[in-house]
């Protein structure tokens, strides 16, 4: 009997193993290792294979993250009929436990340098990839911002590493609302549930422009000023509750523009901030006091 099909994902080093009943309800596993799965007989077999890097592990499904050494076309049906063998023998996919007593998360209010933008700071790791939304139809790889979408005073969702950038309708004021976002999204982390599902996130262009299999192609002056606002500009950007994305820059008007994500999109001053300090900035590491900046919402 057929137990397991195999889906691509939005990454192509990430392939979904779906089975046909829930194989681990109510709960997610990440393994980075074989040290790290004691508790999952069937992720410490998979990582005997040489070319897996991660195993995510959740309802019912198993995704693996490879290496690449190998291309998934050469070696999936094998792994497919490796875990419905292991299933059939009585093999355990995750020891059972008891249920999971909440893990307690700290959540504090931050302000940001957007009146209309709220920093929503944990005291754990929520993502390792950004995820924006600007509407619900966007939150295919965050649960969270979609249950927060449900709030009608939510505009936008914004979340990296450990914090949610939450914009609000002009209709409510944060004092009105803070505590409450505040609560939800504590009860939701602590509770176990998935903030962002990295196996569903879809990198942007200019996310991907800035990925080192695209950075490559790109001239010499883009790839000085991608350094730049990696190492000096967006750490101050994140602090602040948003993110700047390289987007282009031409030779023929030295003209540099980048987006704006988060907090910083949409801010009536940040936007004008932004924009001369990075101009600034640039103009100096460059030795070119001809670079413009233009700054654009994403």
């Amino acid at each position: 009997m057929k137990l397991v099909t195999i889906k691509n994902t939005q990454n192509p080093n990430i392939l979904k193993f779906e089975f046909s009943y829930f194989i681990c309800p109510n709960q997610s596993f990440e393994y980075k290792n074989i040290d790290e799965c004691a508790d999952s007989p069937l992720a410490q077999q998979l990582f005997y294979l040489p070319f897996v890097k991660t195993v995510y592990i959740s309802g019912n499904f198993i995704a693996i993250e490879k290496f690449s050494i190998v291309e998934w076309d050469d070696v999936k049906h094998a792994v497919a009929e490796q875990m419905e063998t292991y299933v059939n023998s009585g093999g355990e996919v995750v020891k059972q436990k008891e249920a999971p007593k909440k893990t307690p998360v700290t959540v504090y209010a931050e302000s940001t340098p957007n009146p209309s933008v709220l920093k929503f700071v944990a005291s754990k790791r929520l993502t390792k990839t950004i995820v924006e939304c600007k509407n619900i139809d966007e939150t295919t790889a965050s649960p969270l911002a979609k249950e927060l979408f449900k709030f009608p005073f939510v505009k936008e969702i914004f979340i990296d590493e450990n914090y949610i950038s939450v914009t609000k309708y002009a209709v409510s004021e944060w004092q009105e609302i803070t505590l409450e976002l505040r609560t939800f999204i504590k009860e939701f982390i602590e509770n176990g549930n998935i903030v962002v599902d990295e196996t569903k996130v879809v990198a942007s262009n200019k996310q991907e422009k800035q990925q080192i299999a695209n950075f490559d192609d790109l001239d010499v002056t883009s790839q000085k000023i991608i350094n730049i606002i990696e190492e000096y500009i967006r750490p101050a950007v994140a602090a602040d509750g948003g993110n700047i994305l390289f987007d282009s820059y031409s030779e023929e008007d030295k003209k540099v523009k980048v987006i704006l994500q988060g907090a910083c999109s949409g801010c009536p001053s940040s936007t004008f901030t932004l924009k001369n300090g990075i101009e600034n900035m640039l103009k100096e590491m460059l030795h070119d006091q001809e670079i413009k900046v233009e700054a654009l919402n994403a």
